[in-house]
Formats: structure tokens, sequence, C-alpha cells
């Protein structure tokens, strides 16, 4: 490659980048998740599109999405809330799990009896469709704030099924005959719990080193925070367990590890996620061919109906049995299992193994995740709506960062007050903020000012805090509680109910 070609292609990656910017405020505007957009791009640079641009390696597809995966699994751990997962972790755990494997059943007999397909070929496709996309769930969710227990068991399941999925996929995959699925079971669980065990290993350590490690600059800290992340993704596969939970639990476990300089590294994640997300979509456009899709349409819509309608309600309904989990609730999970990245890089698996019809079984899957997300996607809102399981009268959730004043044994919380918070029109002083904390700075309308304790809050504001170690968290709580419960929150529930006398009102 010359300095000419390399300038090119940087030329071509640059303007990639901006277009793909450019197109999360149509796909936040339009309640489509962000990855059609991105597959659009690959499609229109493709050799059906405008770019004509023939590409078709599978195997640097499969690499690219892998370590793709990785980023996006430590960016969504690392933004992961623990005392929100921790009360539905075994809700999720079962989805992931038993939730799972009804899909992977229902679905392959879908294709076998219905579309045609080989046992083989039948069983891949089932365990590659039975991945959800937290992604795509929250791009689409993001305007309808959902009980804390759904957005939990959703984050959850899609962080935890990705590893389950994964062994399924490469098994189906692998030359000579498939297991007995007792032999199968025994080589999930040793690869879950060796992921587990390494990524909480890797997690503790490295939360430990950081924390008393100073660092002469504060953007160090983010590169650590992710090379630890990779490092458990690494360990766990190398130890022939599972590199993808052992990625994600270590994340969880560093994001909520109150490390150094967490904002930088929040924000840098973040980051490289976005990057990860359009690097690996249009690639994944640029290796699907539009005119060999058309033979592929109706089977995938057929896979696709049993999979939306029959496999995944089924096997919400039956993981979720043993949990006090509300029918209108199992409705709003069985729809949001919306399908991502994962299905089509999964995808690409029997493609570089040379599995019989595995460009079909890709075409398949292809055009299942982009109709299906079409269908589902817009229609997230309008069924949590009609469930009730949106909350239409404001209880969106503050926007709260924090920043450590390390000489001064504090934090600094930024709080961005949303459209419809019921802490418009409280005063500073109805905060009632724990002792050690105070409201020191107003950002309204572009100006700043000193409040008074008489001060109203507006929509909109930004408020500067300053709290000390001990009330940290005291602090943040009670701005929560605020935010939803207005100013009577504490003698009221968060939702405005009245508490009663057996304790403290419950979200």
């Amino acid at each position: 490659m010359t300095v000419h070609d390399l300038n090119q292609l940087l030329l071509v990656c640059s303007l990639v980048l901006l277009v793909a910017v450019a197109a999360v405020r149509l796909s936040s505007r339009s309640g489509l998740p962000s990855l059609l957009v991105y597959l659009g791009i690959g499609i229109a640079m493709g050799q059906d599109g405008i770019g004509n641009i023939a590409f078709d390696n599978a195997e640097l597809t499969q690499m690219v999405g892998y370590a793709a995966l990785v980023v996006i699994l430590a960016e969504g751990g690392l933004g992961t809330k623990w005392k929100e997962i921790k009360p539905v972790l075994p809700a999720a755990v079962a989805l992931s799990l038993v939730g799972v494997a009804v899909s992977v059943g229902v679905t392959a007999a879908a294709g076998y009896y219905l579309v045609g397909l080989e046992w083989r070929q039948s069983l891949i496709i089932g365990a590659v469709v039975s991945s959800t996309d937290a992604a795509a769930v929250f791009s689409v969710l993001r305007k309808v704030p959902l009980p804390a227990r759904i957005t939990g068991v959703l984050e959850a399941e899609s962080g935890f099924n990705d590893a389950p999925v994964v062994i399924l996929v490469v098994a189906f995959s692998a030359s000579g005959p498939v297991e007995h699925w007792y032999t199968l079971l025994g080589n999930i669980a040793m690869e879950l719990a060796i992921g587990a065990a390494v990524g909480t290993a890797i997690a503790l350590m490295g939360a430990y080193g950081l924390r008393r490690v100073a660092l002469p600059a504060s953007g160090l800290y983010p590169i650590a925070v992710l090379a630890i992340a990779v490092t458990a993704y690494a360990a766990g596969a190398l130890a022939h367990g599972s590199g993808f939970l052992a990625v994600y639990l270590a994340s969880v476990l560093l994001g909520n590890a109150r490390l150094p300089h967490w904002p930088a590294t929040r924000g840098f994640a973040e980051g490289l996620g976005w990057i990860a997300q359009i690097g690996m979509f249009v690639l994944l456009g640029l290796l699907a061919t539009p005119h060999d899709l058309v033979h592929d349409i109706l089977p995938a819509l057929v896979v696709g109906l049993v999979l939306t309608v029959v496999a995944r309600p089924v096997g919400v309904v039956l993981s979720l049995l043993p949990f006090r989990v509300t029918w209108p609730e199992k409705a709003l999970l069985s729809w949001a299992g919306l399908r991502g990245a994962v299905p089509i890089i999964l995808a690409t698996i029997p493609m570089v193994t040379g599995v019989q019809d595995s460009r079909r079984i890709f075409n398949m899957v292809f055009v299942l995740v982009v109709v299906y997300t079409l269908i589902q996607g817009p229609t997230l809102p309008w069924l949590a709506r009609k469930l009730h399981l949106g909350d239409l009268e404001g209880a969106a959730d503050l926007g709260i960062e924090s920043a450590p004043l390390e000489r001064l044994r504090g934090h600094l919380l930024s709080v961005s007050i949303p459209t419809g918070s019921r802490m418009n029109g409280v005063e500073i002083n109805e905060l009632r903020l724990p002792p050690g904390s105070a409201v020191t700075l107003v950002v309204r309308d572009g100006t700043s000012f000193v409040p008074l304790p008489t001060t109203l809050l507006r929509q909109g504001d930004e408020l500067l805090v300053v709290a000390t170690d001990p009330v940290r968290d005291a602090a943040e709580r009670r701005l929560r509680a605020v935010a939803q419960g207005g100013k009577l929150a504490g003698w009221l529930g968060s939702g405005g109910q009245q508490r009663g006398r057996g304790g403290p009102a419950r979200r």
C-alpha cells in the first residue's frame, strides 16, 4: 500500500464516520436503532451500491466483529449500575440460559419443518438469532422511562446471553457430529464458570491497583480501564472459558468500583463503543450482497415470525416462572428481544468453518435482523405505553456525572434536569440534601449564578453539587428521589404515593 492509497483510505474512513455520526440524529428522531443506518451505509458502499466495493472476506469480518464486540460489551458493562441489576440478576441469568435454550429449540424446529433446512443448519440459525442486543433496545426506549426491574433485566440479559450463544454456534459449526446434549451443557457450564472466575479476578485486581497507583495524567486512567477489560476477555478465552462473559463481568465490576477520574473513563469508553459499532455494522453491510438476499427473504420472514411470536415469548414465560413478573412485563420483555450486531457476526462463523449452505444462513440472519428490527423497534415505545409501563408524567431520570475532588476528599456532581422532571419548581432548600453537600452553582439558559435557598429550579437547568465522600451516595439518591417524587419525596414515595407504616417507600 502506497502513501497515496493510505490517504485515500483515511479520507473514506473519516467521511464514513462523519456520515454515521450525523445519522445518529436521524435514528434518534425516527425511533429506529442506529444499527440499521450503519448497515445501510455499508450496503451503499458495497458492490450493489454507489461505492461498488467488492468485499467477501468473512474471516476478516468475524475478527473485526469479535474485537468490536469486546469493546461494546466493555462499554455496556462500565455503564451498568449494579444496584439496578442486582435485584433482577437471577431473572436475567434464567433468561440467558433457559430462555436461550427454548429459543434455540423452537427456532431450529421452524427451520427444519417449515423452511426445509437440515438439522445442523437449523440449529445454527436457532443459536445465532437467540442473542438480544441492548444497544438496539435502549436506542428506541431512551425516551420512554421504564421500571428499573425491566431495564435491569434487559440490560443484564443482553450482556449475559452472548456467552452461551457463542458457545452453541461454535459447537454446531464444528466439523464432525454435534455433541450429545449433556456433553454440550457440561462444556457450556464449564466455560461460563471459567469466564466468570477470570473476569471477576482480573476486575478486582485491576480496581485495587487503579485506586492505589497515582498515574501522571488523568487521560491514562480510561486507557488502563479498557486495557483491564480487554485483558479479562483474552485471559478468559485463553483459559478455555467464555471471554465475552469475562469482559462483561469485569467491566460491570470496574464500573461500580468508584475509580478515579470516572467521568473521563466513561466518556472515553462511550466514544470507543460508538466507533466499534459504526465500524462493525458498516463492515457487515459491505459483506452482504443485496441481490443474493432476495431468494432468502421468505424463509427468513418465516423463521423470524416463529422466533418473535413463539420462541421468545415461550422462553420468557418459562424462564421467569419462579419470579414475580407480571404479564404486562412479560409481554414487554418478549417484544423487546431485539436482534442486533451479535447474530450477524455469529452468522460468519459457519462461513469461516465451511458449513454447507453457510452463505444462505448469513443471508437469512441478515434479512431477519433488519426486517424485525424495523417492525419491533418503532413499536416498542407504543407497546410500553399501552401496557402502562412507560411513565409519561416525567419520571425521566436525572443525568448525573461525578468527578472526584481528590485533595478536598469530595465529589463534584454535575446534574442535568430533564424535561418533565418533578424537580421542576422545587426550591433549593426543599431538596433537603444531606449535611456535607450543597448546590453551589446553577446554569440556566447559558447563564451561571450562585443560587439562594429560595431559588426555584427549572427543567433544563444544570446544577453543580459539591458533596464530601461520606455523603456522596446519599446526595445522589436524594436528588434522584426528588426528581421522581417531587419536593415531598421522603414523606411520599418516589412515585408520589403515600408511604405505609411498614417501612420506606419502594420503587
